[in-house]
């Protein structure tokens, strides 16, 4: 397929960049690229996979608004399921266009509401003071293994009402996920050869009768009860929350934890207001965005960013580059927790934006605001080690030291 590709070449005065956005150096450092290929132009034709890229945020925004355009349900991944088989039945609100998608995505709606938020809270906030004095005790931990992966799992298979035995698939089932958006690479091929026994859990969990009565999940079901959506469509909302809903919420907690070790006159701001938390949470995610990529395809001839780009071409959105814009953020690489974040794209826009989003923002709030009261100062401990992954940036290893407060 590479061999394909390699021999189309873009219209003429579209940049082209042998850049490869899923190379594990980029991934391991994607920022440097980033501006190469924002600076290239509005778009750029990636070489290598015969498609193009639009790394500033106003084209990211134009395609985020136009899925009419730049459809999801060819694939939000490198394959066009127009000419490829999917890996799995499509996701009904990533991988679905409008009206279809609308339909399914007002049962996850009411199901992650803000009412339903609010009814969580108090429930995240107890979990949240417990792991942050846990963590103050200590002194010395890694920020993810010790918290950024441990908050999530303490608060959410609960939320939603998972069983208790075999939470330990959900982040490598959502790495997995992840993974087969990319280009047949080494990262995909290694998530195929170990997801069996993940998606086979998953799926278990995703039916009704799996789930507790008073969750998160049974709520997506009360859609199949009510005739909204059929049983099985259903169950593949609850594998869309569980898709989706951990790895990147891990990865948030986790850029707002290395951001914070890293300026400490920002955690001593947080720390003198803690209801900065929600925007510290945000400021993470918009320098560092969890999900980093996704990709679109045309429906008709369009003009992007002064190009015209035919019907049917795969579109790379660089979401983590159009957060980074100076067009649109001063200053951008800084993490600065009164920074106005409104407009990033970390849990993308539009009619696809993120169905979790409130989870997310109501778990990052919770925990930094915990971590604010009770540590003193927060600081790195030693080398981070970044993940590899084709779609999202986080870390595997993040060493910090505290002092109690």
């Amino acid at each position: 397929m590479l061999q394909d590709v390699a021999a189309r070449r873009p219209p003429p005065g579209i940049p082209a960049s042998a850049i490869d956005p899923f190379s594990l150096d980029f991934l391991r450092n994607p920022h440097p690229a980033h501006e190469a290929l924002r600076e290239a132009g509005p778009v750029v034709w990636l070489e290598r996979y015969g498609a193009y890229a639009a790394a500033r945020h106003a084209e990211v925004r134009q395609i985020l608004n136009d899925p009419a355009t730049f459809c999801s349900s060819r694939g939000v991944g490198l394959s066009d399921f127009q000419r490829e088989k999917p890996w799995r039945p499509p996701s009904l609100v990533l991988e679905r266009d409008p009206p279809e998608h609308d339909r399914a995505r007002a049962v996850l709606n009411r199901a992650l509401s803000a009412t339903v938020m609010r009814s969580l809270r108090a429930r995240f906030a107890e979990a949240a003071e417990e792991l942050a004095e846990t963590l103050a005790r200590k002194g010395r931990f890694d920020a993810i293994a010790e918290c950024a992966e441990v908050y999530p799992m303490m608060v959410m298979p609960d939320a939603v009402g998972l069983s208790k035995e075999g939470r330990e698939h959900l982040l490598p089932y959502a790495a997995t996920v992840f993974n087969m958006f990319g280009p047949d690479n080494e990262l995909r091929r290694a998530a195929v050869a170990q997801m069996a026994p993940h998606v086979e859990w998953i799926s278990a969990q995703c039916k009704r009768e799996a789930l507790a009565d008073n969750g998160i999940g049974a709520m997506i079901h009360a859609g199949a009860d009510a005739g909204e959506v059929t049983r099985q469509e259903a169950e593949l909302l609850v594998r869309s929350l569980l898709s989706a809903g951990f790895d990147t919420t891990v990865h948030g907690l986790g850029a707002a934890m290395r951001s914070l070790a890293e300026n400490p006159d920002q955690f001593a701001a947080l720390r003198a207001d803690p209801s900065k938390a929600r925007a510290a949470f945000e400021e993470a995610v918009r320098l560092e965005t969890p999900v980093q990529t996704f990709f679109r395809t045309t429906t008709r001839d369009v003009e992007l960013g002064g190009a015209t780009i035919g019907e049917g071409e795969k579109v790379l959105m660089l979401l983590g580059a159009a957060n980074r814009d100076p067009r649109k953020w001063p200053d951008p690489d800084r993490y600065d927790i009164d920074r106005p974040t409104s407009g990033h794209v970390a849990f993308g826009g539009g009619v696809h934006m993120c169905v979790g989003q409130l989870l997310a923002r109501l778990e990052g709030e919770t925990l930094l605001a915990a971590l604010a009261r009770s540590f003193a100062r927060i600081e790195p401990d030693g080398e981070a080690a970044p993940l590899l992954n084709n779609t999202l940036r986080g870390w595997t290893r993040l060493p910090v030291r505290v002092t109690a407060a």
